[in-house]
């Protein structure tokens, strides 16, 4: 595979994405939710609030909170995982918040917190990001005020082909693969998460990071078709 540049396993383009679908308002009780699946990876997020942090000691004065709980369900993956949060759930519950925050006005709501909680029910690769999209989504729904709405997307190389949106059966390819995980913001103009997992040239670690901002363009856009769908061409802000 590493040999070909047009052939993956599923048969998709080195820069082609598995089939997406979204939509928003999936959750009565919550103040804004969504569901994101990216082939058959899928997250359902609900946000509450904003409401009184607690305890009082780690308010902030000045602005609020923004607090991922991200959980990988116990039957999302073949080989189930054991039921309760895990070291990777709560490092991803870090990676979202911290991927998130910066896109929403916190100043608005100093001693608050705003909850979101990103539930994997099916899992095949790129879960983070498929939270973050939904969760991006989900707090536009929720009508919290953001300067704009996130795409997040894994590219990342199979020997010397980069590719986007890999899959399971990618990641774990027996010569060695290149996981980059990326969340962006075109209406900013900002990548607030980057991560990396394997090696990779600097040639073709610049080109997948510029094959995962286009991706998550997109995304963008289909966010905002959704939303300008859902409240009938009201805008988005």
């Amino acid at each position: 595979m590493a040999k070909t540049k047009n052939k993956r396993p599923d048969g998709r383009k080195p820069s082609e994405m598995r089939k997406i679908e979204m939509e928003a308002g999936v959750i009565p009780n919550a103040v804004g939710s969504a569901r994101f699946k990216i082939g058959d990876t899928e997250a359902i997020v609900g946000v509450y609030g904003p409401r009184e942090l607690h305890p009082r000691k780690i308010r902030l004065a000045d602005q609020g909170l923004l607090q991922c709980n991200y959980d990988l369900m116990s039957f999302s993956v073949s080989d189930r995982k054991r039921p309760g949060p895990s070291r990777r759930d709560r490092e991803l519950s870090l990676v979202s918040s911290n991927a998130l925050s910066n896109l929403v006005f916190l100043d608005k709501y100093p001693t608050q917190v705003i909850d979101v909680f990103i539930q994997i029910p099916q899992a095949d690769a790129g879960t983070r990001c498929a939270g973050i999209c939904a969760a991006s989504l989900a707090l536009a729904d929720a009508g919290i005020p953001m300067k704009g709405l996130a795409g997040s997307i894994s590219a990342g190389a199979i020997g010397d082909t980069v590719v986007l949106d890999l899959t399971k059966e990618e990641e774990d390819w027996a010569d060695g693969a290149t996981d980059i995980p990326l969340t962006y913001s075109p209406k900013t103009g900002f990548i607030t998460h980057l991560q990396l997992d394997g090696e990779i040239s600097k040639k073709n670690l610049f080109k997948a990071i510029d094959m995962g901002v286009k991706a998550a363009e997109k995304i963008v856009d289909m966010q905002e078709k959704t939303l300008k769908e859902k409240y009938k061409g009201g805008a988005v802000e």
